[in-house]
């Protein structure tokens, strides 16, 4: 049944806010040292890491231990969203200066609305509000166990563990490059606001996370936006009451600013992906329907192997998406790259 519309009124969204901190370039750098999983797929070098693993103290290492077991780089993030911070010291007074409880409250993840009675109890030790939780995030890689950790972790061990391994990584890490990654983060937020007023707000999230179609949910007003260095090529995304972040990867201009002609990393990515005969006719293919690497193989008359390979680097680059064992293209994907094409072509410099 068609309908006849008297409304004017656009489809509400979020609002998009940037954000930038050496705090959490700190935060997100102890997070990624202790993924090993994640590790060697990072554009930090094995040998960068080794460097700062050798840089740090025995206690420090230790301190990282922890992280890695209790995933409590977790609770250093919730902390920094919940007011501006400027510096270590800032951070660790605010630290200090928490009960208990809320020590807890901030340090459980938030899982929804409806589920803040059950974050408070579980803040207060309540096991029956915990085993709630758990249930609510079993689905996630660690939560459960996380939240069972914070319910009941001495509040004074866990506030002297965050302090130290902050102030740890930041005196090792960043302050050694401080210039260099307070100018890269700055450069990328200051690129990144002049870009919000010339794309839709699904447009921008999707632009500046390379590939990431975040869509207005219930709930959710403001999506913030922070520029990370240590994590890329990864988006890292949380939630916190109110709003989605994502710590998304810096562009290679927020990178090298004294060339006004770099292009971004994922543009290019694009580009050389199309720019094969073989991946050019997989694309093709793919218009017309999801394939699986078998049909696709037995479609283009090519190795498995190396259709694999075809299908690998047209996946990174966004270009396609993979559902279960079929791939499919990604529609965004075309209706987005004119738009960033544009967007670096037609930028001043």
């Amino acid at each position: 049944m068609e309908v006849f519309s008297m409304s004017s009124r656009k489809r509400e969204t979020y609002q998009v806010e940037v954000k930038h901190s050496l705090l959490w370039e700190a935060a997100l750098g102890i997070a990624a040292i202790t993924n090993e999983r994640l590790l060697e797929t990072l554009d930090y070098t094995k040998k960068q890491w080794q460097t700062i693993k050798k840089s740090l103290s025995t206690e420090m290492l230790d301190h990282l231990e922890m992280v890695q077991e209790k995933n409590t780089w977790k609770t250093i993030l919730l902390l920094l969203h919940e007011k501006d911070m400027g510096s270590v010291e800032e951070f660790n007074d605010f630290v200090d200066h928490l009960d208990e409880e809320e020590l807890r409250y901030i340090a459980i993840p938030y899982l929804g609305k409806k589920h803040q009675e059950d974050r408070r109890l579980a803040s207060q030790g309540d096991q029956e509000a915990v085993a709630r939780l758990q249930d609510v995030s079993k689905d996630n890689a660690f939560f459960p166990r996380y939240i069972a950790y914070i319910s009941q972790v001495d509040a004074h061990h866990l506030k002297s563990h965050i302090q130290e391994v902050m102030t740890g990584w930041y005196e090792a890490v960043i302050q050694t490059d401080e210039a260099m990654f307070k100018g890269i983060l700055e450069q990328d937020a200051f690129s990144k606001k002049k870009r919000i007023e010339k794309l839709e707000a699904e447009d921008f999230v999707e632009w500046a996370t390379h590939g990431i179609r975040y869509m207005p949910e219930p709930s959710v007003y403001k999506v913030i936006m922070i520029p990370q260095f240590i994590y890329r090529p990864w988006n890292v995304e949380a939630d916190i009451e109110g709003a989605k972040i994502f710590y998304y990867p810096v562009a290679n201009e927020s990178i090298q600013p004294n060339d006004p002609y770099v292009p971004d990393q994922m543009l290019v990515q694009k580009f050389k992906a199309l720019g094969d005969e073989n991946r050019l006719r997989m694309l093709k293919i793919l218009m017309g329907g999801g394939r699986t690497l078998k049909e696709m193989t037995e479609e283009i008359g090519m190795g498995k192997t190396t259709v694999y390979h075809h299908l690998k680097l047209l996946k990174s680059a966004r270009l396609i998406v993979a559902y279960g064992p079929r791939y499919h293209v990604s529609p965004r994907a075309w209706e987005m790259l004119p738009k960033e094409l544009e967007l670096f072509l037609g930028e001043e410099k």
